[in-house]
């Protein structure tokens, strides 16, 4: 068994397709049946097995959602075996379950080994799987990005190497020049912003403020406004406690409590508990008088100045516009602290622009130099890898019906005076280096190399895709090709020669082919036929294995539309026959 192979897959309510079930070959199956028929639904159910893109316009009309499954024998102990098992996906005996679902409504939901998983997470696994190639894939090879992203991929390590390390560069680069514009174009803002900063910095110092200053002066500013009424209180306090020399006969509370000891002490040593009451009264005494001290003191010490009252209330209205203007409501001192403490470095980065746009721009020269070296490798390694590339794509066109033409690539640049240096020209660059990558076609001997994109007819430009895709077969294989109707445009010979080249690629992986050219679909290990029924539909039934005389059948209407022709019978005896003797 092949590893890396789809086995089979199960469609419901997708398109024209009701509910059928088709069953893969591990080396090359061909997919054939009327226009119409629904061959593309097996393209669009395999994509959408792959993490595509789901359009609720594909669900059948009446169903309330459209269901793909499929079995796909995966690599043991390979990156996509591991990645899956890692998401909580079951393997059984190394197949792995997919299925899909798309609703009317556009919801999607999908499964990997009965566990539910992001739709993200199959295409991931595509990636290592399975290359889908359709007639999308076709004109996406026309855009000379996409060309050079094939050149890259063909050429591997040799400028992977170099390519990640120049776009290493590249982002730092991007990152120091948006400083460095941000800073010279918002010079006039930046400076407006230091000098805000310095005033207010400015007034902050001049007044100086402590933390907890305007707590402290908040209780002060309390006391010496009520000096009078505070003093007063004292006074009557400590003559209630300790007497008033003014008037010896008042009782005070330290003369009666000094009775009341004596009288306690005369008697205590009759009785224990009398004794502790003594002794609570003699800490009461004591009390009494420390209390009475202290009002005498604080009375003493209490100041009723004016004018330090407003000093106070004066300090205090300079440290509330401070607070006003560089706190926030309900904050002290400390939040002014604090912005001086952030705008004193704000003023510092400020205020070292000068310095920083020198080190900026000297960083900038340093890595555009540097950027100058990794492009030029690049384009050396490109250069290298597009004459082996073309090579080995030219001898697989010869393979295809096509032995004269000769392809190359033509790698360049634009110039530009801000750009970095290649070949001793300054040039235009991007985050893939500065080549300008277009693959070029000479379809016979004196014909110019033109641009593929101007210069292929659909035919060739099938060829050419697939002899690119062979190619990398080659070098960077994947386990299942798809291929939907890559033959367009296609006849004769060239027909013959693209089934035989698909066959070959078969022998190393698994190849499913949508065609309608019989040519290509006699060198398949499987034939599968897509019908529809009366209703419109396809079934279970309407894709059929197709075997012995109904192969002979179907491909006697690809030849001629009529499958009891003799003489496309004929043809398409004599072209198994040549299919069976090349394999």
């Amino acid at each position: 068994m092949v590893w890396g192979v789809l086995e089979e897959m199960r469609i419901r309510s997708l398109g024209v397709i009701d509910d059928a079930v088709v069953e893969l070959s591990p080396g090359f199956t061909a997919v054939t049946g009327e226009t119409g028929a629904g061959k593309t639904m097996v393209v669009t159910s395999l994509g959408l097995l792959l993490g595509g893109r789901a359009d609720p316009a594909l669900v059948r009309i009446g169903a309330a959602s459209a269901v793909v499954e499929g079995r796909i024998r995966v690599p043991a102990g390979g990156s996509a075996a591991v990645r899956a098992e890692e998401a909580g996906a079951e393997l059984d005996e190394g197949v792995l379950l997919v299925s899909r679902t798309v609703s009317a409504e556009g919801r999607s939901r999908a499964h990997l080994g009965g566990r539910s998983v992001p739709v993200g997470l199959l295409a991931e696994l595509a990636d290592e799987l399975v290359a889908v190639h359709g007639q999308t894939d076709q004109q996406g090879l026309l855009k000379p990005a996409r060309q050079r992203g094939a050149l890259d991929r063909y050429a591997g390590e040799a400028v992977a190497g170099p390519l990640a390390a120049y776009g290493e560069a590249y982002r730092r680069l991007r990152a120091v020049t948006g400083e460095l514009d941000e800073i010279t174009t918002r010079a006039r803002e930046r400076a407006q912003e230091a000098d805000l900063l310095r005033f207010g910095l400015g007034e902050i110092e001049a007044v100086a403020p402590r933390a907890g200053e305007d707590v402290e002066l908040a209780a002060e500013a309390e006391r010496l406004g009520h000096a009078e009424a505070l003093a007063s209180a004292a006074a009557l306090a400590h003559g209630a406690l300790a007497g008033n020399p003014e008037d010896p006969e008042a009782v005070d509370a330290t003369t009666l409590v000094a009775g009341a000891v004596r009288a306690l002490e005369a008697v205590r040593t009759h009785d224990a508990a009398l004794a502790s009451l003594a002794d609570r009264m003699g800490e009461i005494s004591i009390l009494l008088g420390d209390v009475a001290g202290e009002l005498a003191g604080y009375a003493d010490d209490l100041d009723a100045d004016p004018l330090r009252l407003a000093a106070v209330e004066e300090r205090r209205a300079a440290l509330t516009q401070l607070t006003r203007k560089y706190g926030r409501d309900g904050e002290d001192t400390a939040a002014v602290l604090a912005w001086a403490e952030e705008s004193a470095d704000r003023l510092g980065e400020l205020d070292g622009d000068d310095d920083r746009i020198e080190e900026l721009t000297a960083e900038r020269d340093r890595l555009r130099d540097e950027l100058s070296v990794l492009a030029q490798r690049l384009t050396d390694a490109r250069t290298e890898a597009a004459d082996l590339f073309a090579d080995a794509v030219t001898a697989e066109l010869a393979s295809l019906a096509m032995p004269h033409a000769r392809v190359s690539f033509e790698i360049s640049q634009t110039e530009d005076p801000e750009g970095v240096e290649v070949g001793g020209r300054r040039v235009v660059y991007g985050p893939s280096g500065a080549d300008e990558v277009e693959l070029l076609l000479a379809p016979h001997p004196g014909a110019p190399p033109r641009p593929i994109a101007k210069g292929a007819s659909g035919g060739e430009l099938s060829r050419v895709m697939l002899a690119v895709e062979v190619v990398f077969a080659g070098t960077d294989p994947v386990p299942t090709y798809l291929f939907d109707e890559v033959d367009a445009g296609v006849g004769g010979k060239a027909a013959v020669e693209i089934g035989r080249r698909l066959a070959k690629l078969a022998k190393t992986a698994q190849v499913v082919v949508v065609t309608h050219l019989p040519q290509v679909a006699a060198f398949a290990d499987r034939q599968l036929l897509v019908e529809k029924t009366n209703d419109g539909s396809v079934t279970r039934s309407g894709v059929t294995v197709l075997e012995g005389e109904e192969r002979v059948r179907e491909l006697s209407r690809m030849l001629a539309g009529q499958e009891d022709s003799e003489t496309a019978r004929a043809h398409a005896e004599e072209l198994l026959a040549t299919a069976r003797t090349d394999a």
